[in-house]
């Protein structure tokens, strides 16, 4: 199976710690103007052509991304929550911005590679959880993945992509 990873357009983080963007309420933030210019760029890349469906992320950034290409390449969508991004915590409690930001810090220096005890989810977490989703999908040729950057780091290993960029991984069936 052809998976063609794409990184969600820039995120619109102007009333982040407002509202309801708090907390996990940030992952409802939605796309700036200029992700949603980078995403319809995007959607002009032949290799996304005779893609037949897009999977994507349950976060706004990443179902807006998967919204726009929908548009474009006239592509059925499926919103897959565990196509989410790294979580501080892989057990799903919620942990707070300070011990967030040092477990992500500590992701960041052991390249995502886990340590003893570590509540954080590594690399390996993340490709495990990925490949299981993409499992129920053997059935496509050719599918279009709308996530995050170190979902897509962890799949094809290319560091950290920037937004917008499109990133191709080959999956056995």
């Amino acid at each position: 199976m052809n998976v063609y990873f794409i990184r969600h357009g820039q995120t619109d983080y102007s009333l982040k710690d407002q509202k309801i963007y708090q907390g996990f309420g940030v992952n409802l933030a939605p796309l700036s103007e200029e992700g949603i210019r980078q995403i319809e760029e995007a959607a002009k890349d032949p290799r996304l052509k005779d893609a037949e469906l897009i999977l994507t992320s349950p976060y706004t950034r990443a179902v807006q991304t998967a919204a726009i290409l929908s548009r474009r390449l006239d592509l059925p969508i499926a919103v897959e929550t565990d196509l989410h991004e790294w979580v501080a915590n892989k057990h799903y409690i919620y942990e707070e911005n300070e011990t967030a930001h040092k477990a992500f810090h500590e992701f960041m220096e052991r390249n995502g590679e886990a340590t003893e005890g570590a509540l954080w989810e590594s690399s390996e977490d993340i490709r495990q959880r990925v490949e299981a989703v993409l499992k129920k999908y053997r059935q496509y040729h050719k599918i279009i993945v709308a996530g995050h950057g170190y979902m897509i780091q962890a799949m094809t290993g290319v560091p950290h992509p920037d937004n917008g960029e499109i990133c191709f991984c080959q999956m056995d069936r």
